[in-house]
């Protein structure tokens, strides 16, 4: 059965008219995206397309040539202090330094950076935290380990604990369910949902698998050439015309008559090869 589309929750971070640039060249132009409390935001479209730009621009790691990040009550999130901003806002990033020598705890632990101290002072929700998200994403029976031991699946499960103990109310996750095999990728946009759906996390997260994203979000941005093209539902937006001129190759779409949900398939030269 298809899921019932979320009602808007409050705002929770927008992006507006976001002009932002690579060495004074425009790579995304007058982008408009707005996250929501309870609502999972895909963004989606080809390489190079602006995804991973935007996201890290949401996130004040990419500077904003023009336009504003908002948080609500129309504060800019430019003029918040470092640890104010951190309390609100955590993200996942394609990829992160591994630290050698350093515990998967401790690993986890750095999510906890904005609500210490200048020396580590008391964090009194810290163990707890920490011991939540381990247990979420599944690195608990790992927590004694070297992360610089672990395979690439592993450890992103552990930065995105990172995330999780960092406790935000918006999560922006940067292709969270890459080195992931397939039960690990379903456990991750399950976890998705849940940090939607019975937290009210507003979730931003760059998806590469279509089919994820009609599965998992709310609200689909779909984006080509620096430009949003289409925001809306992923009915709305996962058209075959509009996924077949943006990447360039025949894409199917239909509904799955149990789960009410889009599917897209790729067309290439050899569709009709038979099977042996």
């Amino acid at each position: 059965m298809s899921r019932e589309p979320a009602s808007a929750g409050s705002e929770s971070l927008r992006g507006v008219d976001l002009r932002l640039e690579y060495h004074r060249t425009p790579v995304v132009h007058d982008a408009s995206i707005a996250l929501r409390a309870g609502t999972v935001t895909a963004l989606v479209g080809p390489n190079g397309s602006g995804k991973s730009t935007v996201l890290r621009a949401l996130a004040r790691l990419h500077p904003v040539a023009a336009g504003a990040v908002h948080l609500p009550g129309d504060t800019a999130a430019a003029g918040l202090p470092a640890r104010e901003f951190a309390r609100r806002v955590t993200l996942l990033a394609q990829s992160r330094p591994v630290p050698s020598g350093v515990t998967v705890r401790d690993v986890v632990g750095y999510g906890r950076h904005p609500y210490r101290g200048r020396w580590r002072a008391a964090d009194p929700r810290g163990a707890a935290a920490i011991s939540r998200a381990m247990d979420v994403t599944g690195v608990a029976a790992m927590a004694d380990r070297p992360v610089d031991e672990l395979s690439g699946g592993e450890l992103q499960r552990v930065w995105l604990a990172t995330c999780l103990a960092q406790d935000t109310p918006v999560l922006l996750l940067d292709e969270p369910t890459t080195f992931l095999d397939l039960r690990y990728q379903v456990e991750i946009l399950d976890l998705v949902r849940d940090l939607a759906d019975d937290h009210d996390v507003a979730v931003g997260v760059v998806l590469h698998d279509l089919n994820q994203a009609a599965a998992v979000a709310d609200e689909v941005v779909l984006l080509h050439g620096g430009r949003v093209r289409a925001t809306g539902t992923p009915a709305e937006v996962l058209t075959e015309p509009a996924l077949t001129d943006t990447y360039g190759i025949r894409i199917e779409v239909t509904t799955d008559p149990l789960t009410g949900l889009v599917t897209t398939r790729p067309v290439g030269r050899h569709r009709t090869r038979a099977l042996t």
